[in-house]
């Protein structure tokens, strides 16, 4: 326990040394689930909502039923 105390104290103080004083009041990092959702924003602020495909489209692509009782068939 010694060995490893003095080794972590030396690796602080090295790694503090090499990169020096951190900036007084800097930005705060946001956590990653902020910049998750800042992200989501942006990518759907240039999108246009009122879009939507029609749930007829939506019926091709959606797995097929039990016994094919909630969807019509096709003629």
């Amino acid at each position: 326990f010694p060995v490893a105390f003095v080794v972590g104290l030396v690796g602080y103080h090295l790694e503090r040394a090499l990169r020096g004083e951190p900036p007084p009041g800097g930005p705060e990092e946001r956590s990653i689930s902020e910049q998750r959702e800042e992200r989501k924003l942006r990518e759907i602020a240039g999108e246009d909502l009122t879009q939507v495909v029609s749930l007829k489209d939506k019926l091709e692509f959606a797995p097929r039923a039990v016994l094919n009782r909630n969807r019509p068939e096709k003629s």
